[in-house]
């Protein structure tokens, strides 16, 4: 007597996926790899690293709890005074309370916006759903190239009553999605296609397969594209003194104009406003770490 095995859920669908071995080939290989490394060649390349990233961030979190008269008798020096004076100093001469909500605005709607679009741009991409797909792809690797056209970009703003505005300015930013549909396209490629098959025999429409079946499995790269897009925003001020001319509106690394000049010898509230704004960016990055590494690698590399 046979007895009928029940269908998998959605859930266990997801998970069996999530954690099939395909998904970690890349990251398995990369494991093999530096296992086979001589030791000190493991130590010379964590070495090299740390003195490429870690170094320069030390420099800076050294000269931020610095004196000015500090810094001035001793540059290079490590800080003999452990205090928040120019952190609470830096946060009021820049005035970031009335740029930070601003930030966290444009950061959230544009890469939250931006990763919707480049899932959607992406998928019938790496199914070849869409004819030429590979010119298509193509041009995702261009468009990283071209630079802005600002120009085109006031006078399309002007027309449309959108320069000035908030709205606007998110706009332009969503207009570049950088890497976000090359790393998703990339892992996509490597959910099973007998996966789409059957959501289409069960009747599952294309969105509802897209946005509960596609997008919980590729949640590590969906996450690296919104990551990747956020430092962009978050750190993005040259467009913004274009578009915004109202102080109002201007995101948060619009405060550290007001060290430009007046504070210019003041290197220790400098320090300490460029950590102002990058402790936010640090922050998510740490929360979301696992989920950038792992689709940094399936989606750069599938």
């Amino acid at each position: 007597m046979t007895v009928a095995t029940p269908a998998p859920s959605r859930a266990e669908t997801i998970a069996d996926y999530s954690a099939s071995p395909r998904s970690r080939g890349v990251v398995s290989a990369s494991k093999r790899t530096w296992r086979r490394l001589p030791t000190v060649a493991k130590y010379a390349i964590v070495l090299l690293l740390a003195l490429i990233y870690v170094v320069p961030m030390l420099v800076l979190i050294n000269t931020a709890f610095k004196t000015p008269s500090g810094f001035i008798s001793n540059p290079t020096g490590l800080s003999k005074t452990f205090s928040f004076t120019n952190f609470v100093n830096a946060w009021n001469e820049g005035d970031f309370a009335a740029y930070i909500g601003n930030s966290v605005l444009y950061t959230f709607v544009v890469a939250g916006l931006g990763t919707v679009l480049s899932l959607l741009i992406a998928y019938p991409v790496a199914r070849r759903y869409v004819r030429l797909a590979s010119w298509l792809l193509g041009l995702f690797v261009v468009a990283l190239f071209l630079p802005n056209s600002i120009p085109t970009q006031f006078e399309l703003l002007l027309h449309l009553h959108l320069y000035n505005s908030r709205i606007g300015y998110m706009f332009v930013l969503l207009a570049g999605l950088g890497v976000g549909p090359l790393l998703i396209t990339g892992y996509v490629r490597s959910i099973p296609y007998e996966l789409d098959q059957a959501a289409a025999v069960d009747g599952c429409g294309y969105f509802r397969y897209l946005f509960t079946f596609i997008a919980p499995i590729a949640r590590p790269v969906l996450m690296t594209s919104f990551l990747l897009q956020a430092i962009y925003v978050w750190n993005e001020i040259i467009l913004a003194t274009i578009y915004l001319p109202s102080n109002g509106k201007l995101p948060v690394s619009a405060g550290l104009f007001a060290f430009y000049g007046q504070y210019t010898d003041q290197w220790s509230l400098i320090a300490a406003a460029t950590l102002i704004i990058s402790l936010p960016l640090i922050a998510v990055f740490l929360l979301l770490q696992r989920y950038f590494v792992a689709g940094a690698l399936s989606g750069a590399f599938k």
